[in-house]
């Protein structure tokens, strides 16, 4: 059984909010909203993060004395946006590290696409090596000395001239893993000008992390959190009809 949690229906599909919003909250998990362009956790930039804004959450609406406990046991990239997932005690955080690290987390990312996928569902299967210097990853299509297989698999959900929108699901969790691998496969993200995208999307790209789905690091039950899509993809509604169904709504606030 699993319990799914999806604060905003399809009539309230996109959020217009700037800072992070709460999907999801007990005593041991916290699942956030984060937005484009926000990094998870502290970067070169010293801007504002998922963290922090997280830590200031907590300790203000139960008025915790003292350092707030949060264990990051994933991120997304600076430009993506979709659910993010801390965890609120220690035992929690061990629990759900070894879940992401053993596969059993279920990860599933929405991303419009240059180009036309040749077949409509596959998987992409890469060796990718990360130039730390850069901040880039290379992909390539056999073992390579310093590579890390990656696996991704892929659905069409819909096409609309030059753009597709993809569900996409990470079965390995290397770093920039789904961005590197489309473009390696001919379908760059769109605004990802890193991995070879022609066109810009903002200071973001058009990658979500739509839905997460992993067991409950204390109790008995399975958990889904549904992330609604940032306003930016208000422009991607011919591609998203088919797949919401109907006309989605204006952003909420």
């Amino acid at each position: 059984m699993t319990d799914r949690f999806e604060l905003w229906s399809p009539a309230d599909e996109f959020v217009a909010s700037t800072g992070p919003l709460v999907l999801h909250e007990d005593r041991h998990c916290l699942v956030l909203w984060k937005p484009p362009r926000m990094p998870t956790v502290g970067d070169e930039s010293d801007d504002p993060t998922v963290l922090d804004w997280a830590r200031r959450y907590i300790k203000q609406k139960y008025a915790k004395p003292g350092n707030v406990y949060l264990g990051v046991v994933h991120r997304l990239d600076r430009p993506v946006s979709g659910a993010v997932l801390l965890a609120r005690t220690s035992k929690a955080a061990r629990r759900l590290t070894e879940q992401f690290r053993t596969g059993t987390v279920q990860k599933t990312y929405w991303a419009v696409v240059e180009g036309r996928p040749r077949q409509r569902e596959g998987e992409l299967v890469h060796w990718l090596v990360k130039d730390r210097r850069r901040n880039v990853v290379r992909a390539y299509p056999s073992e390579t000395p310093g590579g890390k297989l990656a696996v991704t698999r892929y659905r069409t959900l819909a096409i609309r001239q030059r753009l597709a929108l993809l569900e996409v699901h990470p079965i390995t969790g290397r770093a920039h893993q789904i961005r590197v691998q489309l473009s390696a496969g001919g379908l760059p993200i769109l605004g990802d000008t890193k991995y070879g995208a022609r066109r810009q999307f903002g200071r973001a790209v058009a990658l979500h992390a739509r839905e997460l789905q992993f067991e409950h690091p204390v109790e008995s039950r399975r958990i889904s959190v549904v992330a609604p899509l940032p306003a930016t993809w208000t422009g991607f509604r011919a591609l998203l009809r088919e797949v919401l169904g109907g006309a989605p709504s204006e952003p909420a606030g």
